[in-house]
């Protein structure tokens, strides 16, 4: 996250004029609101969608559309069907990659 003077001191026409001034409480409490709100808008977006479609689930994944046909016939993703549009749960693979997880032992 790259944030820009002329967003934090937009009232300041020479942005030069910056390195002589000295930084107030005012300058710094502004500069704190402005990065608290930019986190909070970072995080919002960074949530994963509840559905996701074919092609989310595909690069995902990183898999190919015939095996991600082959995980819903034998029954490993659930899926809901509207029209003709397949959406997967994000809950539900993370459900089926925890559950395939493969312990491999030292001895191996």
């Amino acid at each position: 996250m790259y944030l820009h003077l002329k967003k934090l001191f937009p009232e300041t026409e020479n942005l030069d004029l910056l390195k002589h001034q000295q930084v107030t409480k005012l300058d710094l409490l502004n500069a704190l609101n402005l990065l608290v709100g930019e986190l909070k808008t970072t995080s919002k977006e960074e949530q994963p969608k509840k559905w996701l479609k074919s092609s989310e689930v595909k690069a995902l994944l990183r898999i190919s559309p015939g095996t991600l046909q082959n995980l819903r016939i034998n029954g490993t993703l659930t899926y809901t069907k509207i029209g003709g549009i397949i959406f997967y749960s994000y809950e539900e693979i993370l459900k089926v990659m925890e559950q395939n997880k493969v312990n491999r032992n030292k001895e191996d």
